[in-house]
């Protein structure tokens, strides 16, 4: 079983910044894709940014140039670094981790960021 834990959300100012961080533990094999999706009130949950063990990444058009996707491999942990905030951010923010072999998802709790003035 796989375990992920969030931390670093919370309340911002528009053009403010915040860094999120998901630790994943347990039996996690090393090729993977880890990530972050999130659900604004009424929403639908969306992708965020993703990055693959490799170092592939993938960004969602409304978060490009101003967040950054990060991992460190070793400690099986991922990193989202937001910049320029906007309220449109504000959303429940979930880890995820895709095993490809055989196509397992793990999920986080999620870490509230709200982005209000």
């Amino acid at each position: 079983q796989v375990q992920l834990v969030e931390s670093g959300g919370g309340v911002v100012q528009p053009g403010g910044s915040l860094r999120l961080s998901c630790a994943a533990s347990g039996r996690v094999i090393s090729i993977n894709r880890m990530g972050w999706y999130r659900q604004a009130p009424g929403k639908e949950r969306e992708l965020v940014a993703t990055r693959t063990s490799g170092g592939t990444t993938n960004y969602a058009d409304s978060v490009k140039d101003r967040f950054t996707i990060s991992r460190d491999n070793a400690l099986n942990t991922v990193y989202l670094q937001m910049h320029s905030l906007k309220p449109e951010d504000t959303a429940v923010y979930y880890c995820n981790l895709w095993i490809p072999l055989g196509g397992v998802d793990y999920w986080g709790k999620g870490t509230l960021v709200t982005v209000s003035s």
